[in-house]
């Protein structure tokens, strides 16, 4: 049975179904109604195009099984004096017009557009977390990395002082000592005027012997001032918490040899 019916939402369509009935009671189906295969039809479909007038368009898609429903218990209940039960009845096909179809093509083509753009978006934003997260923990671990190696450096240098402060206590050491700080002195003598444009050099550049007991001197002075400075500390300590020098411990200066032998010279 094919017919034309008209929705809620005023859209044509065609629809097609299929009926299947029973006689339980052929007297009745002789003499109660004239031709009750075409009465029962003529019910399925008044019944039918009342049941799509409560409906919209995208509610008969939905309710198909209520709607096959509702048309059997109609028919049944208006051919029960013809003889007639009615079995069941199913949509077949539901036809739209070309325009409404068109439009939910593309209503479906812009939802799955919408879709695929939500999934891709989705991951993006998951593969950015993601990368977030590893650049994060890779930062953590190399900060901690880091961390071990300067207290590994610490720890080393921190030992290394010591074992070298209790070599310089010991038989020979402070003779040790003297000659490291010579090598030292020339060593960084060497690498004056290699990233500055003004120095300032020792006024017997030629003698180097001169320049190494100039260091050893300063060395010793130094040594000579910090064992008055610890003295001064542990007999007394002045108003103002300040420990003052031996008057007989001489400058910087005085062993290097006074001004006189220092000048400035630029590259």
């Amino acid at each position: 049975m094919s017919q034309q019916a008209i929705t809620r939402d005023n859209v044509t369509i065609g629809i097609d179904g299929v009926l299947y009935v029973r006689i339980v009671d052929p007297y009745a189906a002789s003499y109660g109604v004239e031709d009750p295969i075409f009465a029962v039809s003529q019910i399925a479909q008044t019944t039918m195009r009342s049941e799509l007038g409560r409906m919209k368009l995208d509610e008969t898609f939905e309710e198909r099984e209520n709607l096959n429903q509702g048309i059997v218990n109609a028919i049944n209940a208006a051919a029960k004096p013809w003889g007639l039960t009615c079995l069941r009845y199913e949509i077949r096909d539901i036809t739209p017009p070309v325009s409404v179809r068109s439009a939910m093509d593309t209503q479906a083509e812009a939802e799955r557009r919408k879709r695929a753009e939500i999934l891709q978006s989705e991951g993006e934003r998951q593969s950015d977390m993601n990368r977030a997260e590893g650049e994060r923990a890779a930062i953590v671990m190399r900060a901690e990395a880091e961390a071990e190696t300067i207290l590994k450096v610490a720890r080393a240098t921190a030992e290394g002082i010591r074992e070298v402060a209790s070599a310089a206590r010991g038989p020979g050491g402070p003779e040790a000592t003297s000659l490291r700080v010579a090598e030292k002195w020339v060593e960084a003598f060497s690498q004056l005027a290699k990233e500055s444009n003004s120095i300032v050099i020792p006024a017997n550049l030629g003698d180097p012997g001169s320049m190494i007991a100039q260091a050893m001197a300063i060395y010793g002075k130094v040594n000579a001032t910090q064992n008055a400075n610890s003295l001064g500390s542990s007999s007394g300590k002045s108003g103002d918490g300040s420990s003052s020098l031996p008057s007989d411990v001489p400058s910087v200066r005085e062993v290097l040899g006074g001004s006189g032998h220092d000048q400035n010279r630029s590259r």
